[in-house]
């Protein structure tokens, strides 16, 4: 692995990486509203940004240094695989120069038919210095994508398949497992929403985590408040 790849596993290595996301159906929707969002989380000891879309990524980099996991979720009618799902948006993302394109890398089917195989083997080939975060939902999955070549494996997708739902989050259990078994950094990410939690998936030996929802989704946070509410 080249230095430059090295330096960015370095920057987010026992650190906390802050996911800043709002889809077109949520009240923060906005890449000036996400570029806020990382600046904050930059300021707060973040050590990376986990962002969805060119727009947003662009107007992140305005404001923040930090290394970026870039992603694209897109929707196709043949595939449940949404994230970074082809060649396209693997394209348009290593255009953009993140320092990590993460795509989903699990079992399921892609987009046109294709296998995690077929498509990783191409994207590798046309970008063969770039970092990739392969988002898992169990152990086999993260197992194979470390051996496909994949730079990093998450435990993003835990609880998002249909074979893994129900899955309690984070899954201590699971990530202990993978951190001890794989060969490359694994990302904890899913289900991490108080500080004692971050500590305890650090410690069982993720390389890195990655906190979205408890951080930079203030709908999802009031709602979680809310029910506690007596009579709510």
């Amino acid at each position: 692995m080249d230095q430059a790849k090295n330096r960015v596993l370095e920057q987010v290595r026992g650190g906390l990486i802050v996911s800043c996301q709002a889809l077109a159906d949520e009240p923060l929707h906005s890449s000036y509203i996400m570029s806020r969002m990382a600046y904050a989380a930059m300021l707060g000891g973040a050590v990376g940004i986990r962002a969805n879309t060119i727009a947003d990524i662009k107007e992140i980099r305005k404001e923040v240094p930090l290394p970026v996991i870039g992603i694209i979720k897109a929707e196709y009618p043949d595939s449940e695989v949404y994230i970074s799902p082809t060649v396209k948006e693997i394209s348009a993302l290593a255009e953009c120069q993140v320092s990590i394109i993460a795509t989903d890398a699990t079992k399921r089917v892609r987009p046109g038919g294709r296998t995690l195989e077929e498509f990783f083997s191409e994207v590798r080939k046309n970008y063969p210095n770039q970092l990739f975060m392969a988002d898992c939902s169990d152990y086999e999955e993260a197992m194979a994508a470390a051996e496909m070549g994949f730079d990093l494996v998450g435990t993003t997708l835990r609880g998002y398949t249909e074979y893994t739902r129900g899955a309690v989050l984070p899954d201590m259990d699971f990530i202990k497992r993978l951190a001890g078994d794989c060969k490359k950094p694994v990302v904890a990410e899913g289900g991490i929403w108080t500080p004692d939690q971050l500590k305890a998936v650090l410690e069982a030996g993720a390389w890195t985590a990655v906190i979205g929802g408890a951080i930079t989704r203030p709908l999802e946070i009031t709602k979680r408040f809310v029910a506690a509410v007596p009579g709510q």
